[in-house]
């Protein structure tokens, strides 16, 4: 039998398990789902993969200074021959040999290797080294601007979707009500039908109203779908979570700018990338500036069974004492020279290298022209964007002032509507009328207020000052 202290954590788990069960059927706030989606953006995750590449050029650049040691060898057969003239010898009176009377081939042959060391380290390379990095630095600062940029366009792609549900949901609100008002409107037409005040074809046109009505709820279950279908893409939270979301729809009232055109991720990226340029150019401009760097390397050489020898002699006869004269033939066990050691500085200087060094500065600078050309038109750009989102904006919030207005009017159009239908005094078809028209106006008011919320946002992203916090 289980003791009451073991039994202890089999009571918590019901406890445990129905915490997990209703963190998980909790509403995803906009903040989580702008977090999962900045995790599982394609282009933020590009983007930032491909500034790594330039990380790595940086320490590469921060390397060359460090030595470096490369070992080398060789082993095989040898055979070589020289091919020796012998120069004039003049002893008299006791021996005169005139140059080119002994022709002579001498063979090396045998087993041969050779092993070598050699280390090297740059020390001074015309300062183009600093200037590369220099340039990396602002290429670096360029790269880290622009993922601002594509973290303000994760924002707006979500806070778009956001508020597209949003609006769905306020749909599904409208045509909530105006069920609710046709199912009263209904169980009035029925009566008045068997009281022989409307007609059955007036009451046909209240059934074929609740036909539309029908319609329009399923064409909002498919708009619905399709939003929870896109931010699930977009963020990996699952629809169970997303379907209990009611968001709603307020215009929002940005800040006055506090910055400039000039403050936007484009124009700073460009900033640093013309100043990354402008180090290149000067990097490229030490190409006649003379390179050094110290080298020491270890050489050894060895000869295995070996023989040199001769074609012909090379101690020539004497006749006067009957020496018939000696060829070569040395067999030698082993031949070994080691260490061979060389160590010192040394430079390179390139006083004229075909122009090559000219023309890199010439597409360097070519580069800078067209960053600043680029930046030219983006500020233009920008500056007539700022201006049409301004326009945008202020149009948007007339928008919302006179769709509110129209949606009183036809509130109080349907009021009055639907009494003249209680009372016979009017058709159905007018009823039906001015319930259409008070739903289209409700639809209108919270599409203008969506449209606001776009123009507000692009208002705020002019000047790279896009608050989330003043969304949501």
């Amino acid at each position: 039998m289980l003791s009451m202290k073991s039994k202890l954590p089999f009571l918590f788990l019901p406890f445990i398990s129905c915490c997990y069960y209703a963190k998980a059927q909790t509403a995803p706030g906009f903040k989580e789902l702008l977090d999962s989606a900045m995790v599982r953006d394609a282009d933020l995750k590009t983007q930032l993969t491909k500034n790594k590449l330039t990380g790595l050029d940086q320490h590469k650049l921060k390397d060359a200074y460090l030595p470096t040691l490369e070992l080398s060898g060789m082993a095989g057969y040898l055979n070589a021959t020289a091919h020796v003239i012998s120069p004039e010898l003049n002893l008299q009176p006791f021996l005169n040999i005139p140059e080119g009377k002994y022709n002579n081939n001498i063979n090396v042959s045998g087993f041969s290797g050779l092993a070598k060391a050699d280390a090297k380290m740059l020390l001074y390379a015309g300062g183009k080294i600093k200037a590369l990095g220099k340039a990396l630095e602002e290429k670096k600062l360029s790269e880290n601007i622009l993922v601002e940029k594509t973290t303000d366009d994760v924002v707006a792609v979500i806070s778009r979707a956001y508020d597209q549900l949003a609006l769905v949901h306020q749909s599904g609100k409208v045509l909530d009500e105006g069920r609710k008002r046709l199912a009263a409107n209904r169980k009035t037409a029925d009566k008045a039908l068997g009281y022989g005040l409307i007609t059955p074809y007036d009451h046909k046109k209240i059934e074929l109203a609740q036909a539309t009505l029908d319609a329009k709820v399923a064409a909002y279950e498919g708009k619905k779908a399709l939003l929870l279908t896109q931010l699930e893409v977009l963020t990996g939270i699952s629809q169970d979570r997303l379907r209990l979301i009611e968001p709603a729809l307020v215009a929002v009232v940005p800040a006055a700018p506090q910055k400039t055109i000039h403050e936007r991720a484009e124009i700073r990226a460009l900033d640093h990338g013309i100043n990354a340029s402008a180090f290149k150019i000067k990097a490229e401009q030490t190409w006649w500036i003379p390179k050094v760097q110290a080298m020491a390397s270890t050489f050894y050489l060895g000869l295995y069974g070996s023989r040199v020898k001769s074609s012909d002699n090379i101690i020539p006869p004497i006749p006067a004492i009957g020496y018939p004269g000696r060829k070569l033939d040395w067999r030698p066990t082993n031949l070994n020279i080691f260490p061979i050691v060389m160590a010192g500085v040394g430079f390179k200087w390139e006083i004229f290298d075909g122009r090559e060094g000219k023309h890199a500065i010439e597409v360097a600078r070519i580069d800078r022209e067209l960053l600043q050309h680029q930046k030219y038109d983006a500020l233009r750009k920008l500056t007539l964007n700022q201006a049409n989102n301004q326009s945008e904006y202020n149009i948007a919030n007339a928008q919302i002032a006179l769709k509110k207005k129209q949606k009183e009017v036809a509130a109080d159009a349907l009021v009055q509507a639907e009494k003249e239908f209680r009372y016979g005094m009017s058709k159905s078809t007018q009823l039906i009328d001015a319930e259409n028209d008070l739903e289209m106006a409700e639809l209108e008011y919270q599409n203008a207020i969506f449209n606001q919320r776009r123009a507000a946002i692009e208002l705020m992203r002019s000047t790279q000052e896009l608050d989330v916090s003043k969304l949501y």
